[in-house]
């Protein structure tokens, strides 16, 4: 059976970005005739607001989705800090206690998701009084996992490379998880069998199969759908105030309407589609 899921933070809005990939989720899984989730990645501190949340619930019934919710991530950090602490004590986790700043000093190198980290903290003795994050050691990890693979509905096969990220974050100095760790292990507990998100992600999925392989996870499929773009050129999002769901709802907008236009990639003035 086909089980696919809509996560969306609650740390601002839903645009139409987000409309457009939650309609992509639950018609992929009404047409197998499967199952379509929402769950809260709700661990983002105090940015995550529970209000937010319920706004979420009501735009999506606004575009006519029906849904089954899962567990939200904040009930779920024991999972977190149980697989954390496996990673750690096998070797494929090291602290680091560079701060952005730092990082970008450093002049590393650029890859398909920013700065690569250089390896600074690797090995070293760190002050344990300073705030330290847990990164992969991508090197280690990728030798004991060999040569993995993974499909894409609309890529194809693709062999996991996720040397372009480096050694990334798995938990961070400020939250129980990072999102490549909360993400992996959330899909596999609500047995998602497709994972539907945008091509901006694609890259995260190098690192998803290869902490599938660390943990003895079970291997999904991908769907990593086009992206809205705006008037500028770049993709819709929150942080650019990109226009919300919850004002076009509240200011009377027909959303069974909005959802159907969405399908048919008739988009409101400005707003284009982009397939990288």
């Amino acid at each position: 059976m086909t089980v696919t899921r809509f996560a969306p933070s609650p740390n601002g809005p839903l645009h139409l970005g987000h409309a457009y990939s939650a309609i992509v989720a639950h018609d992929l899984a009404r047409e197998a005739g499967g199952r379509f989730l929402l769950r809260i990645e709700d661990i983002d501190g105090p940015r995550s607001r529970s209000e937010l949340a319920d706004e979420f619930r009501h735009d999506l019934e606004w575009l006519g989705l029906e849904w089954e919710e899962v567990p939200a991530q904040s009930t779920r950090l024991a999972s977190y800090e149980e697989a954390a602490r496996g990673l750690l004590e096998r070797g494929y986790l090291y602290p680091c206690t560079c701060t952005r700043a730092e990082i970008e000093a450093m002049e590393p190198r650029l890859g398909s998701q920013g700065a690569i980290y250089p390896g600074t903290c690797k090995g070293r003795l760190l002050d344990p009084e300073k705030p330290a994050a847990l990164r992969l050691d991508l090197d280690r990890a990728m030798a004991d996992a060999g040569e993995l693979t993974w499909e894409d509905e609309l890529a194809g096969q693709q062999i996991a490379d996720p040397r372009e990220a480096g050694d990334v974050v798995i938990v961070r100095k400020d939250a129980p998880a990072s999102y490549h760790l909360a993400a992996t292990l959330d899909d596999a507990a609500d047995a998602v069998t497709l994972v539907t998100r945008g091509q901006d992600l694609f890259p995260a999925t190098h690192i998803h199969r290869l902490l599938q392989a660390l943990l003895g996870l079970p291997v999904p499929r991908w769907h990593h759908h086009a992206l809205l773009l705006d008037e500028s050129g770049q993709k819709l999002a929150k942080r650019r105030g990109s226009p919300s769901l919850a004002d076009r709802r509240k200011g009377g907008e027909d959303g069974l309407l909005l959802a159907e236009q969405l399908r048919l990639h008739r988009f409101p003035a400005g707003i284009s589609l982009l397939s990288a």
